[in-house]
């Protein structure tokens, strides 16, 4: 079932609209997990998971248990646009979060979608990385709400859990305004910009479903294995940044293990033909976040490495 959560009128006749599908389990259930995605609009992961997990449940809604709501568009404006934030206003959607009812219109359209998640016993909030870099499928956590986040983390088939430290935070995020509602809320990082990685995505659906096994919201087929993500607790992520620009040739794959001293990258300058930096490892650990984009500038991030030894 279709439903309208916002409608808000723009200037030349046209409206801003803002629906999620309601998928009603066939076994009654008074459980609800909500699927949230299409914040930022050039992040286009979570249109297949939103997809592909709909046509999974309809078509197996006798395993369902209670109600799963598909939110697959919460800035439509930007994702018709090839926009980040919400065009014409020049806004991140995610740094307004939770809204006010009777503020600016963008103010009120945030206040609308807190409220209509809010109770939730989930909710799955799914983002991808810009075009520059590719991230492996994870889960980033604030610290103070790890001890109740990390476990339900661990169900989804994914490969990393990073808790933030608390000041790294933004409060104005659909993730933390939901949190301090007392709605859990996991944000899910994944892929590349303006792309689609569809094993990424297939993994993450599988990942769902078990979370909704281990709910008592699904008793369909599950995956037979379910990957152990990797905990990152103690501050053990390098960021490895360009000291020269130029272009950017890689040395690794993405998501690998590599040792203390491994190449990464090459960076150089094809007017001279000269190598302009060498980018090594300084740890052994697992390159979950790395540039593909080929042109990179000085202080740009290149690599994030996680390492159970500090950087």
């Amino acid at each position: 079932m279709v439903k309208t959560i916002v409608s808000e009128g723009l200037p030349v006749d046209e409206r801003l609209i803002i629906q999620k599908n309601i998928i009603e389990g066939e076994r009654k259930g008074n459980k609800r997990i909500c699927i949230v995605t299409g914040t930022h609009g050039d992040e286009l992961e979570g249109q297949y998971v939103c997809f592909e997990l709909t046509r999974r449940l309809n078509e197996n809604l006798k395993h369902l248990k209670g109600n799963v709501e598909i939110y697959p568009a919460l800035n439509p404006l930007g994702i018709d646009s090839v926009k980040r934030g919400i065009p014409t206003f020049d806004l991140d959607m995610n740094r307004i979060f939770p809204g006010e009812e009777g503020g600016h219109l963008i103010e009120h359209i945030v206040y609308q979608i807190t409220q209509d998640l809010r109770g939730a016993d989930m909710v799955i909030d799914i983002h991808a990385s810009n075009i520059f870099l590719r991230e492996v499928p994870q889960v980033r956590i604030n610290v103070q709400m790890a001890e109740k986040l990390v476990p339900y983390a661990q169900m989804l088939n994914i490969d990393f859990i990073w808790v933030h430290d608390a000041a790294t935070v933004l409060q104005s995020t659909l993730s933390h305004s939901l949190n301090s509602l007392n709605t859990p809320t996991l944000v899910v990082e994944m892929g590349i910009g303006m792309r689609i990685t569809r094993k990424y995505g297939d993994r993450l659906i599988e990942g769902i479903l078990n979370m909704m096994h281990q709910m008592d919201m699904w008793d369909g087929p599950i995956a037979s294995e379910v990957s152990v993500p990797e905990l990152s607790t103690n501050g053990g992520v390098c960021f490895l940044n360009a000291d020269a620009s130029g272009i950017i040739l890689p040395n690794v794959s993405h998501s690998v293990h590599v040792k203390k001293g491994d190449l990464l990258c090459k960076i150089i300058d094809p007017l001279e033909g000269k190598v302009l930096q060498e980018i090594n490892s300084p740890v052994d650990g697992t390159v979950f976040t790395l540039r593909t984009y080929p042109v990179v500038y000085e202080g740009s991030l290149v690599a994030r490495i996680f390492s159970h030894k500090n950087c």
